[in-house]
């Protein structure tokens, strides 16, 4: 027989009290994604979280609706290798980049056949019959709309820190790793070659040459060393150091490249994203006191 009272199952499985039922009702909770970012401000500003708590929430929060191709880098800034280039050609990939894992084609760039792990090319040094291919790991492939909750998941569950995303016609797009997923929750990963903003921008080393953030405006490095940088066609404006360079280029600036433009010789000394984070600066010796 059906119970007459239905109604009384859920009560029964409602364990709010009445003072619970009575707040939500008087304070309903938010309906939409932009009212709990707007809820998590209003906890900042009662003193109940703090600015960094709050910033890693909504990073979280803003991480749900985002995919592997809202993050990842496209596929013409990807570092490959090729599993024909001499071993020669393949250190001086690695050093020159610095990334820890690179896929590794065959052929076309399309094709990528393996990842390499930068700490595995130390193998050959104690077994040289050994080779590249080797030494290649499995490649993983995913597609642009994978969400990255679930990128991250798979990460943590698989080991593997990088993926190549693929586009709806099975093209590689680009990669991804766990760092690039991270960031979106907890801000740029700071590495070696990383300061705080507020720590400066430009900084005179012990060789009397200086070292020179990508993103420092251009007026900035004309103050400090004298000079008047602008591009070779006045239609072209830039704000940054690092934007004036790789147009001037022609390219995206590589790790080790050297530029010389209006009395400065700048060396890339280290690139993230397709750009420049920092340049070694000098006078060229025509230009130096």
């Amino acid at each position: 027989m059906s119970d007459p009272h239905p109604a009384r199952l859920s009560d029964k499985e409602d364990k709010r009290t009445f003072l619970q039922k009575l707040a939500e009702f008087i304070h309903p909770g938010p309906d939409s994604t932009d009212e709990l970012i707007e809820t998590l401000a209003e906890a900042e500003d009662n003193k109940i979280i703090g600015t960094e708590s709050r910033l890693m929430l909504e990073g979280v929060i803003r991480m749900a609706d985002m995919t592997a191709g809202d993050v990842m880098v496209p596929a013409t800034r990807m570092d490959l290798i090729n599993i024909q280039a001499p071993m020669d050609d393949v250190l001086y990939a690695v050093i020159d980049t610095a990334h820890s894992r690179f896929p590794v084609y065959e052929g076309e760039r399309e094709n990528i056949i393996g990842i390499l792990m930068a700490k595995d090319l130390l193998k050959l040094q104690r077994a040289p019959e050994l080779n590249i291919r080797a030494l290649l790991r499995p490649a993983v492939f995913v597609p642009e709309t994978k969400g990255l909750n679930d990128l991250l998941r798979d990460f943590r569950g698989n080991r593997n820190h990088l993926a190549i995303v693929i586009d709806e016609f099975g093209r590689v797009a680009g990669l991804i790793t766990i760092e690039d997923v991270l960031e979106q929750i907890v801000g740029e990963i700071e590495d070696e070659f990383d300061i705080a903003e507020d720590e400066g921008d430009i900084f005179a080393l012990a060789d009397r040459t200086f070292r020179v953030s990508g993103d420092t405006p251009i007026e900035r490095v004309n103050d400090a060393f004298s000079v008047a940088l602008n591009a070779a066609d006045p239609e072209d404006q830039f704000d940054t150091i690092g934007g004036l360079i790789a147009h001037e280029m022609g390219h995206v600036p590589k790790r080790g490249e050297r530029h010389t433009l209006g009395g400065l010789d700048f060396v890339v000394l280290h690139t993230k994203g397709g750009a420049v984070k920092w340049f070694k600066v000098s006078p060229t010796p025509t230009a130096a006191p």
